[in-house]
């Protein structure tokens, strides 16, 4: 639900660390609510979180959208995008304050192609998160909407963080009105 990846965010903190101009990574600050990449558009740096939480989502034309996942400290942003040359797939927005690492694109793709340690970290990622989309996306067909929900409000109350019940519903993939219904039965089930 909440991924993290702190063997990444140790090598982006001594990289930018060993900078002596900080021109190739930048640090940035957002604000809860704020955007940080927007669907569509074409990626000036690749981003790495420091601090925080984000929610990577899709909008679809139908106006609905769907929470892909949720990413906090070491995970990246843009990478896709930028090996494969395309604009941004999803949109990117803070669920809590947030500091990422800002990535210039012509370092990153040297980072790829000299940088062995770099190169097998961003691997690793991008097969777990193949991994995890397979296997959500499996549990989303195979279990009610309720299990679901109840891993959600655990990682709120983990996480001490306030989820929309229009993020929740983006993020099982159903409507309000399901969740809702799922929320109705569960406070049943607890005897509230």
């Amino acid at each position: 639900m909440l991924r993290t990846n702190l063997n990444f965010l140790a090598l982006i903190t001594q990289l930018y660390d060993e900078q002596d101009r900080k021109e190739e990574i930048t640090l940035k600050t957002y604000t809860k609510g704020n955007l940080l990449l927007k669907q569509g558009m074409i990626l000036p740096r690749v981003l790495f979180i420091k601090t925080g939480i984000v929610k990577c989502f899709l909008s679809e034309e139908n106006g609905k959208d769907f929470i892909v996942e949720f990413l906090g400290s070491g995970e990246v942003a843009g990478e896709l995008e930028v090996i494969r040359d395309i604009p941004c797939l999803c949109s990117v927005e803070a669920v809590t304050d947030v500091e990422v690492y800002a990535l210039r694109v012509p370092y990153f793709r040297s980072l790829l192609d000299n940088n062995t340690s770099f190169s097998r970290l961003l691997i690793n990622e991008l097969a777990e998160r193949l991994v995890n989309t397979s296997t959500r996306s499996s549990a989303q067909q195979l279990f009610t909407i309720e299990i679901g929900l109840r891993k959600i409000l655990g990682l709120q109350s983990r996480l001490g963080i306030d989820l929309s019940k229009d993020d929740m519903a983006a993020y099982l993939g159903v409507t309000p009105r399901s969740l809702n219904r799922a929320l109705k039965n569960l406070r049943k089930d607890n005897g509230s």
